[in-house]
């Protein structure tokens, strides 16, 4: 029994096994048909179909940069007339030249004897779109299409010798200009230093002397001269210098840096092989004086190029850095026009491709008033100060100054490594920009805490604070901490303790307003926030943390210490409410000639407090006792603030600095010439404080005034 058993499961397993192999093999046959029928359906594609896709698969090939797939869909015939190399740097000096890209194509008709294919094609180029008609011809070969080429497949009109250019026109780049058109920043004319290779005797000597003199490496210039383009009798430019005019030097006293740039050039002229010829450069007229207003532009970078993908740079287009030139730098700049047209071997035009014609860049007319920017550098020039002004009626910025600075011309003539070590190196900081910073504003934030306690109700102008003598705390809660003043005088009133600029009376008056009041009042003038100006400046703040910490903070706060940090703009700008009846003017530095003021703030104060305020910031100018009277005038009332603040390290710090500030401006809207001037200078301790910053303003205000009289 056992043994029969055994012989069915055999039996049933070899059923299993022959049933298995049946289905598999009408799997395998079916698959075998199937596929059979697929390959006679592909094979039974018309000759149209096969065409139209061996023209579509060609062009994908154009776009992809795949030319040696292009080449191997050629006919015999083709492939005779030039080779793969040939063929590729044919297609590829063409589509990349004038960077095709976005390649449609649109089929319109088969010729079936003649094995043609009508086609319309479109695509993107660096001069704007080029489209055209165009046909295909096609041999059958091998079993297969083959497309009969020559160079009418890239155009319909090129020829086996003509050629593909690009020619691109600059745009000229747009001008800064000040509020009566004097150029800020526009064309100049610099001296091109440049060696012709093949006139050089001794080649490696005379380069190093060019070095030496041009502050370079002689690696450098080896560099330059070994460009693939350069020949022998070929100019090339080394470095850039600046233009030396007749004039400047039949000057009856030549300026010292002329004189040692004539000379230096000289020497260079004196070496066989060297030329100094004109080039046109970008120029900055006012120098040092406008700097960091103007700012400066420099060759674009790979850097940059990459960031502004599409935005029309090229390796010849320079860019703005800093300043107006890179705030503006979008409208100055332009549109390059650029064409694409074939030439035959002659180098005659036989057609135009494509055309974009040039946009020049804008110019930029700035508020600023050139003369007035450059008394005030010339003024504060030897001192790490900052300089703002602007018209207290309209907001017009009329100067904004930082020193110590630097010539912006610098940047576009080459800056050697020693010049920007130099720069960078220098304590003074030359490159940092003063008027975008918040500083510590001293008693020249006392008429903004009057005007908040008048506002707020907590201090009666009347009201006689009493004399504390020189030294004052609130209590013993204070310790040994004391809030100082340099003057004593009764009655010791609003009015008097802004003449006499006294720390004590606005230490009180700050105690009176209370921190809440204050730091509410002040985020309503623009503290802890953005001010609405073209340049992004430093935002002004009561406190480094969120509120006013404690009483002796609140105390210091009242006259413009503590923690208190201010941008000389947004002072100016709070300034203006005491002469517009309370609302605070909104800066502006791009000039209209239709401009109608507009208010930053409208209502900063009423006008009963504004007036009041003025009237004690008129007097500090007026009274033979105020601490600004150093620039009082009989020709026209002027109103100011001193202020001088300390910089310590603690309360206890005895050799910290000291920041000098005078704010002045003409409270008569009636004034012709109106005029704000706000001034801070750094360490001026032992220098006579504040009113070291008055007798560099008088001067400024005198030229100011006798400019209108003119």
């Amino acid at each position: 029994m056992k043994r029969k058993a055994n012989r069915r499961k055999r039996k049933k397993t070899v059923h299993v096994f022959l049933m298995t192999m049946l289905i598999s093999g009408a799997i395998a046959l079916s698959l075998i048909f199937l596929a059979k029928g697929f390959i006679d359906k592909r094979e039974r594609r018309s000759p149209e179909q096969i065409l139209q896709q061996t023209l579509l698969t060609y062009m994908d090939c154009i776009s992809e940069k795949r030319y040696g797939d292009m080449y191997g869909m050629l006919t015999k015939g083709s492939v005779k007339t030039i080779s793969e190399k040939d063929f590729a740097a044919r297609n590829s000096a063409i589509y990349e030249g004038i960077e095709m890209e976005n390649m449609m194509i649109d089929i319109t008709s088969y010729d079936k004897e003649n094995l043609t294919v009508k086609y319309n094609t479109s695509f993107d180029t660096v001069a704007g779109n080029v489209n055209f008609k165009n046909e295909a011809s096609f041999l059958e070969e091998d079993d297969a299409y083959k497309l009969v080429w020559n160079d009418s497949i890239i155009f319909p009109l090129l020829g086996a010798s003509d050629k593909v250019r690009v020619s691109t026109t600059q745009a000229k780049r747009g001008e800064i200009l000040d509020r009566n058109g004097r150029m800020l920043a526009g064309k100049g004319i610099a001296s091109s230093v440049g060696i012709i290779p093949g006139k050089l005797i001794n080649k490696e000597k005379s380069i190093n002397k060019i070095a030496k003199l041009l502050e370079m490496k002689p690696e450098d210039i080896e560099k330059q001269l070994s460009a693939k383009w350069v020949k022998d009798d070929s100019f090339v430019p080394i470095k850039t210098l600046p233009k030396i005019r007749d004039i400047e030097l039949l000057m009856v006293d030549p300026d010292k840096v002329v004189l040692r740039e004539h000379v230096r050039q000289e020497k260079l002229l004196n070496i066989t092989g060297v030329t100094i010829s004109d080039t046109e450069v970008r120029q900055y007229p006012l120098k040092e004086a406008a700097a960091h207003l103007v700012g400066y532009v420099q060759n674009v970078t790979a850097e940059d190029l990459e960031e502004h993908t599409g935005e029309g740079y090229t390796s010849n287009s320079v860019i703005g850095k800093t300043g107006m030139e890179g705030l503006f730098e979008k409208e100055l700049k332009g549109e390059n026009g650029c064409r694409i047209y074939i030439t035959d071997s002659e180098g005659r035009e036989k057609e135009e491709l494509a055309c974009i014609t040039v946009q020049n860049g804008k110019d930029i007319r700035l508020t600023i008033d050139a003369d007035l920017q450059s008394w005030l550098y010339e003024s504060f020039k030897k001192d790490k100060s900052c300089s703002v002004s602007i018209n207290p009626c309209t907001g017009e910025v009329l100067a904004l100054v930082s020193t110590p600075s630097y010539d912006n011309n610098t940047f576009i003539m080459g800056m050697s490594e020693k010049q920007w070590k130099l720069l960078n190196e220098d304590g003074r900081k030359p490159l940092y920009n003063r008027f975008r910073q918040v500083w510590c504003p001293g008693s020249t934030f006392k008429p903004i805490t009057a005007a908040i306690g008048l506002e707020s109700g907590a201090i009666n102008p009347a009201e006689d604070f009493g004399s504390e003598g020189l030294s004052w705390q609130k209590d013993k809660s204070w310790g040994t901490y004391h809030v100082t003043t340099l003057h004593t005088y009764k009655p010791v009133v609003l009015e008097n303790a802004l003449i006499y600029s006294d720390n004590i009376y606005f230490a009180k008056a700050a105690l009176k307003i209370g921190a809440e009041k204050m730091e509410n009042a002040l985020s309503g003038i623009g503290f802890h926030g953005e001010m609405p100006f073209e340049i992004k400046m430093g935002e002004s703040s009561y406190s480094n943390t969120e509120h006013i910490e404690g009483e002796i903070q609140l105390a210091d706060s009242g006259y413009g210490q503590g923690q208190v940090l201010i941008n000389p703009l947004h002072m100016a700008c709070i300034y203006t409410s005491f002469c517009n009846n309370g609302d605070m003017i909104k800066p502006y530095l791009l000039y209209k000639n239709d401009a109608k003021t507009e208010c930053w703030i409208s209502g900063a104060f009423s006008k009963k407090t504004s007036r009041q305020v003025l009237d004690g910031i008129t007097k500090v100018v007026n009274d033979p006792h105020g601490t600004g009277y150093a620039v009082h005038r009989k020709d026209l009332t002027l109103a100011g603030k001193t202020g001088t603040a300390e910089i310590k390290a603690s309360k206890e710090d005895t050799s910290g600095t000291e920041l000098g500030w005078f704010a002045v401006l003409t409270p008569n809207k009636n004034e012709k010439k109106p005029i704000l001037i706000v001034s801070m200078v750094e360490d001026v301790k032992e220098r006579g404080g504040s009113g070291y910053v008055i007798q560099k303003d008088k001067p400024v205000l005198e030229k100011w005034f006798s400019k209108n009289l003119e």
